[in-house]
């Protein structure tokens, strides 16, 4: 007669650790407090957006434009009085002010450069529309900067801001994976700088030659578009190499929460709050966004300011490499010794 036994079945019967549901509700509200600050990011410079110190232009009739002028100095408009229209256009050319209003006794001329901030350009319009209907005259635009023909409202220029941060962050995060460590730290800064090259002279291409957005010289257009994302992508291995995957994420999400949004790529720098407009102006992408509208549309006119602040993030990312690479260094000489 066989014996017939039946084998024990194991069962998890354990429950979560004492300390899950703690766990569990602090990941929840880190998460809910990453969405919201997100949103903030992103739709307050929108919430608070309009003219703020916007530098602009009068001439006229002396007593007419220095008494227009004045009324208009506060806290949406900065205006200079010019002595005639020339001096006026020169100066939105040479991007001393970002547009003007020559009023005479037949009407009143709005001089605008929609191309380097098309928002305050609608707003200064706007303005020259209601000054010419108080004194029942007619207020005729003139757009010395104009958007290309093809696209006319900037859309492709307004739409590279979050790819230029992201051009950013890929070589940055690929690179360091595919070369770790300190052996890798000279490999990856050639791969950003040739990354970068070649990437904004493609991006500048497509802006160009692809959706008409933007006129000007490829190449230096290019270029710039280069500096911006090697000013980008050499932080963040800087980061990396002193800190971790966790200097290059705080980086990224810095870029992408503050840079991006403060950036005034499709605004214009004039339409956020003048601190705001500092802080998005003193980050890569912000200085990336003003250094491709001197390129592209005022033949190199401003673009000395953003330049050098990208240099400067480039020789910060050059310096976090440098730290990093003694400090591999200073390891492995360690290590060698106490062997």
């Amino acid at each position: 007669m066989s014996e017939h036994r039946t084998l024990p079945v194991e069962t998890d019967v354990s429950g979560p650790g004492p300390g899950t549901p703690r766990k569990l509700a602090a990941v929840l509200l880190g998460l809910t407090a990453v969405v919201v600050l997100m949103l903030c990011a992103f739709a307050l410079p929108g919430v608070n957006g309009g003219p703020h110190e916007v530098p602009i232009g009068v001439t006229g009739p002396q007593a007419a434009a220095q008494g227009f002028a004045e009324k208009l100095d506060g806290p949406e408009w900065d205006a200079t009085v010019y002595e005639d229209t020339a001096a006026l256009t020169t100066a939105i050319q040479e991007r001393e002010v970002t547009g003007g209003l020559a009023l005479g006794t037949g009407g009143i001329d709005v001089y605008t450069a929609t191309a380097g901030a098309p928002t305050a350009t609608g707003a200064l319009t706007a303005l020259g529309n209601a000054a010419a209907e108080q004194q029942h005259v007619k207020a005729t635009v003139h757009d010395l900067v104009p958007f290309p023909e093809d696209d006319p409202r900037g859309a492709g220029l307004a739409a590279a801001g979050l790819p230029l941060v992201f051009g950013g962050i890929f070589p940055a995060v690929v690179l360091t994976r595919l070369f770790p460590g300190h052996s890798g730290l000279r490999t990856r800064f050639a791969g950003v700088v040739l990354f970068s090259l070649l990437a904004g002279l493609a991006v500048a291409g497509c802006l160009q030659y692809g959706t008409g957005s933007l006129a000007g010289n490829h190449w230096l257009t290019g270029l710039g578009l280069g500096l911006g994302m090697t000013a980008l992508s050499m932080t963040f291995i800087g980061l990396e190499a002193l800190a971790g995957f966790a200097g290059l994420s705080a980086g990224a999400a810095v870029m992408m929460l503050l840079g991006n949004p403060l950036s005034g790529l499709g605004s214009g720098p004039y339409w956020l709050p003048s601190g705001w407009s500092t802080l998005g102006q003193v980050l890569p992408p912000g200085a990336s966004g003003s250094l491709l509208r001197s390129l592209a549309f005022f033949d190199g006119t401003g673009a000395a300011a953003p330049a050098l602040t990208l240099a400067a993030w480039v020789a910060l990312g050059l310096v976090l490499l440098l730290i990093a690479d003694r400090r591999g260094g200073d390891a492995r000489r360690g290590a060698a010794e106490a062997a």
